[in-house]
Formats: structure tokens, sequence, C-alpha cells
């Protein structure tokens, strides 16, 4: 699996920010109207196309695929032969729908909502969807006499009966986490309602006097940061000597509904002194991804709201957005005020907003490579879905409690982290410019769902020194990152200009993965060592469960 699919198909905070299916149905009802009430729009297009559909008959339209659109390698779809004129026949209809679209009237996001509706009924009618459409789905089963359209069924009747009727992504039963993910050893060192602090066994003899603190998402399990052993960010820092505590978060039921952003960011503030006094040093390294970055801004700014700000020693944002914009993502065009408006309704009577219901939206949002792609390896080709560490962690989806779901929305809605003040936890206003401390905010150049000029927004917000490092990958492939790569590389620049592109056109490329420049960043503000502890926790801190601990398993 390409590491361009693999970023293509996760499941981040983008689905929390109010979309349903009802809204999809709403933009499509609205569509259709337009086209109603100008039916000599649609007969003009139905004109034109029915002329391409006689030039595709008679073979003479110069209709192809695009040579990167996976559906159409099959040799059938370019041998001049049905199949290619079968092809081109929707070629030819999904280009006039979209022309029909654009010729209604719609603009600006209107029309960007109109065109995805339109690419999702279009998507779905593609030939290569169904078995006699599909030429090399035919010929597997040639070839199996049948065979492949039997396993197909049975993975259809799986599907239906344990994965809520969708086509499934991942083997998950060849995955285990604490067996074959997330076996670093370590410890869980202190424990509250909302987090496990997990402290890891030193790698080397000396280790980093400053320890690093990692936040996660909390729509996903922290496993992220310690996959395999070749892919563990976890690993590969205790490797360069440093200190690593890891938080994982609770999975919460209804039960945990009141529990809001600052229930979140105090649990944060205990588990950074915890780390602090195991550590046994004053300050910590604090580093967030994706909607844990937002999370810990927006604790950081609260602590310097509170002059508390002195224990952190440095802050690190990958692919992360404090200052969002419905253009970042397909998912803002339809986060209307109507829509933010029922999510959040919703997940405050259900008390949760479970991760399965927003795993389903996130699939409509990328239907080929989420759905239809596994529709057709999975039961036209009767292939098992594949057994791939990220996809597997993609797919151990997680719940987020009612009040931070309202939470995160007033921060998408209202765009509160950028607004000095606007923010308050228990009456303290935040202001991000107030985070003084050294920073370092990471982007892709590939990345759909933290788009990177979205994330070098951030080193306008915050107010200390700004590194910003771009990797040229997609949203988990820049995060996770290890060395040995060759086709790794990245952009750094001293310098943070108001105007991404021209950071971008002043940065310097540097060959392979930016991990070990981070750790270079970070030895930069401390490089004291000392040698590295020989038990997990202390007298204050004992073990209480061994790493990944217990809250990963709920």
């Amino acid at each position: 699996m390409s590491e361009q699919s693999v970023d293509e198909q996760i499941l981040t905070l983008n689905p929390v920010v109010g979309v349903s299916l009802e809204d999809l149905l709403k933009s499509a009802m609205k569509v259709l109207r337009e086209g109603v009430v100008q039916p000599t729009v649609a007969a003009q297009h139905l004109l034109e196309f029915n002329a391409e559909l006689a030039r595709i008959l008679f073979g003479a339209s110069d209709m192809s695929p695009n040579p990167r659109d996976r559906r159409f390698t099959a040799d059938a779809f370019s041998s001049g032969g049905l199949y290619t004129r079968v092809a081109q026949s929707w070629l030819a209809w999904q280009r006039t729908t979209n022309q029909w679209v654009e010729a209604i009237g719609f603009e600006g996001e209107d029309l960007e909502r109109a065109k995805f509706i339109v690419s999702l009924a279009t998507d779905a009618l593609a030939p290569t969807n169904f078995l006699l459409g599909n030429p090399s789905a035919l010929q597997r089963a040639y070839e199996t006499r049948g065979a492949s359209l039997v396993k197909g069924l049975k993975n259809l009747v799986h599907d239906i009966r344990h994965n809520h009727g969708m086509p499934s992504q991942v083997d998950k039963s060849a995955f285990a986490v604490g067996k074959n993910l997330a076996t670093t050893p370590g410890a869980v060192v202190y424990r509250d309602d909302i987090i496990e602090l997990i402290q890891y066994q030193p790698a080397t003899d000396e280790v980093n006097v400053c320890p690093m603190f990692i936040v996660p998402a909390q729509i996903n399990k922290f496993y992220l940061y310690d996959l395999s052993p070749e892919k563990s960010m976890v690993r590969f820092l205790l490797e360069s000597g440093m200190q690593v505590f890891v938080v994982s978060w609770r999975n919460p039921g209804p039960e945990h509904r009141s529990w809001g952003l600052a229930d979140y960011i105090h649990s944060l503030d205990r588990a950074i002194d915890h780390t602090r006094a195991i550590a046994e040093f004053d300050k910590t390294h604090v580093v967030g991804a994706c909607a844990g970055g937002i999370t810990l801004a927006s604790a950081l700014g609260y602590l310097a709201g509170r002059s508390d700000l002195a224990k952190v020693a440095s802050l690190t944002l990958m692919v992360n957005v404090l200052q969002p914009t419905s253009e970042d993502s397909v998912m803002g065009l339809f986060a209307s005020d109507e829509a933010i408006e029922t999510a959040r309704k919703k997940s405050a009577r259900d008390g949760v907003l479970d991760g399965n219901d927003t795993a389903r939206v996130f699939n409509w949002m990328r239907p080929n490579d989420l759905i239809w792609n596994y529709v057709v390896s999975n039961y036209l080709h009767g292939e098992p879905p594949p057994a791939f560490d990220i996809l597997y962690w993609n797919n151990d989806t997680t719940r987020l409690p009612a009040q931070l779901h309202s939470d995160f929305l007033d921060i998408f809605k209202d765009n509160t982290l950028a607004k000095q003040g606007a923010l308050q936890i228990d009456g303290v206003p935040v202001d991000l410019a107030k985070i003084d401390c050294p920073a370092y905010i990471t982007g892709g150049t590939t990345d759909h769902i933290t788009p990177w000029q979205a994330c070098y927004r951030s080193t306008q917000l915050l107010g200390g020194e700004i590194t910003y490092v771009l990797s040229t990958a997609g949203h988990i492939q820049s995060l996770i990152n290890p060395p040995g790569n060759s086709k790794r590389k990245f952009f750094s620049n001293p310098e943070t200009p108001p105007d991404c592109e021209q950071w971008l056109a002043q940065a310097e490329e540097n060959p392979g993965s930016w991990w070990p420049h981070w750790v270079e960043w970070q030895r930069n503000i401390n490089a004291e060592t000392k040698p590295a502890p020989t038990a997990f926790g202390d007298s204050d801190h004992p073990e209480l469960a061994a790493a990944p601990g217990t809250y990963v398993h709920e």
C-alpha cells in the first residue's frame, strides 16, 4: 500500500466539526432544485453528452482516464474495445455533470459543495464498482472458477454483520496492542479519570535531563507514536537519549458527558507536574499533534495566563491547525452553523461523539479511497483487507465526551484560539501570543487533512522563537517519519515571515527525516545529561501497570 493511499484514509479531528450524512443530502437536494428550475441548461448539456456518446460509439472520441486514476489501470480500458467505450462513456457523463453544475450559477463555497455532491453520485456509478464493468474482477472470477466471488460474498456478509455494513479497510486479526503494536517497554506512573501517564524505559546510559511529554489526539489512541519498532517515534527518541512520557487518553462513555476542554487541560497540567517530579527536572518539552495540539496549545495559553509557563521548556506542534478555516478541507465546506449546532445537539443527547460515526462520515468525504476501493478489492476481487499497522490504529476509534466535542466546535466555529482572550479556561483568558517558549511546528507538503499552509499560520500566533519544518509527505507519513527512507526530505528556514509561500521560496532543502533535526533542536535548548533512571516512577509515583496501560484497551 502506498504512502499516499495510507494518508488518504486517516481519520483526525475533521469529522467532529459537525458534518453528517444529512448535511450531504441537503446539499444534494439544493443542487437538484436548481437544476429543475433551469431545464434549458440541463437540456443543452444533455445534447452535448449525446454528441460525445456518438463519437465514442464510432471510436472518434479522444477521452481517456487520468493516468493516475487507479480504477482504470486494466489493459481492457485502453485496448480500444468495449471497455474503452464504457470508460469513455462514464468520463463523458462525469464531465457533463460537472459542466452542468458550473453552468447552473453556483458561486464560491456553494459551487464547491455542489461539485462535491455531484462527484459522490458519479463516483458511485463508476463502472469499476460493478462486476460486469470491472474487467479485472471478471478475469479473476474466471481464473479462480468463481472462488473469488464466493470469497467476496463472505467478505460482504462479514462486513454487514461486524462492520456496520461498510467495507473493511484492514485485517484487524493481524494486530494486538501490547503484542505486536505498542511494545516499547514502559509503565503507567500516574492515572486519573481522564489520562494515564506512561513513562518509557531509557535506551541509553545517559539521558537528557529535560523530559519529553507527548500529547496525542483524543479522537485516536496514543500508540500511533509507538507502532512497530521501526516506525516508533518513542523508540527513536529513547535511542536518541531522551526521557519520554506519553499521555494515553481514556475512551469516555456517556457517563463522562460533562468532561470538557477545561477538564482535559487540568489533567494535562497535573501530568506535566508529575513528569517533572519523576524526571527530577523543573521543565519539560511538550509535544502535541492534530487535535492533541489544540488541547496542548490551549493548556499552555492557560498556563501563560496563570504565569505558570516557566515549567515548559519548549512546545512542538505536529500537523496541527490552531486557526482553522472552511477552505482547509472538504469537511469545512459543509460545516455550516446549522450543521455544527445539529452535531452539538446530537452528542449532547448521546453523551459522546462516537468514533464509528465520525469514521463513517469521513469515509464518505473520500469515497473512492475509503469505500469503492474496498468494495472492489474485498467484494469483486475477493481479497482480504490489508494487514497494515497504521490502518489498524486508524480503525481503533475512540469517543469524545459531549462537552469536549462542544468546546472543539466552538474553536472551529468562532476561531477562538486565534483571538486574544476569546477562549477562557476557568476565567483565565487564553492568549497564544503569551506562549513565549521556543516552538517547533511541522507540516506535510501533501497533507490534505491539515494542509501545511494552515499549519504554518501558527507561526504568527505564538509569541516565542519559532522553527517551522515542512516534510515532503502527507499527514501521517510526515508525522511518523523515521530516518532511513532515501526518498524523505524536509524544508527548513530560520525565518517565519507572514507569507508561507515566501517562507518556502527561501527555505533550504534537507535530505532525510526531520526527526534528527528536531532532537538536535531540543538539545540546543538544553544539552545537559545525567545517568539514565533504572526504575519507573518514584516513591510518590509507583508503577501502576505495564505499558501500554489499561485505558488503551477500552
